[in-house]
């Protein structure tokens, strides 16, 4: 399987229906996403816990960082510009976070919820490079709307 697979966005759609806990959301997300392809090194979720941090949620794999401010790495881009980053090199993006030094690649979306507030960020990491391409940003894109921005 993999994160285009419309098969995961419909388990992940059975599995959160009529959960409204932000936390158990991205406890789930994170668990399938991670499971469903080989790609995902890391795969969890970051917090908007104060105005510009962010401070890491439930995730699957090894330590992540445990707090990111907007204006630091990948994750504090999409956080700061409310875009998807989509890096195939780490090592070329300024400012990147090194939490897992096993990175190659990433992809980060910005979560918000049902009232356009950001409340997280969804990180995925990724030991190969450029494993992730602009058909992976759009199923993710419509994963985390359709889980956390729905009324």
């Amino acid at each position: 399987m993999a994160l285009t697979d419309t098969a995961l966005a419909d388990r992940i759609a059975a599995l959160t229906d009529g959960e409204s806990d932000p936390v158990a959301l991205m406890a789930t997300v994170a668990c399938e996403l991670h499971h469903s392809d080989p790609r995902c090194d890391w795969t969890g979720f970051y917090r908007v816990v104060a105005p510009d941090l962010l401070k890491i949620g439930p995730y699957q794999g090894g330590h992540g960082c445990l707090t990111i401010p907007f204006d630091r790495g990948v994750c504090g881009a999409a956080a700061r510009t409310g875009e998807t980053q989509l890096v195939a090199d780490v090592d070329a993006f300024p400012g990147h976070i090194a939490c897992a030094s096993s990175t190659r690649s990433e992809i980060v979306v910005p979560v918000r919820d049902a009232s356009g507030e950001l409340i997280a960020v969804l990180d995925i990491d990724s030991d190969q490079p450029d494993a992730f391409d602009a058909a992976d940003v759009d199923a993710l894109e419509r994963i985390v709307h359709a889980t956390f921005a729905r009324a």
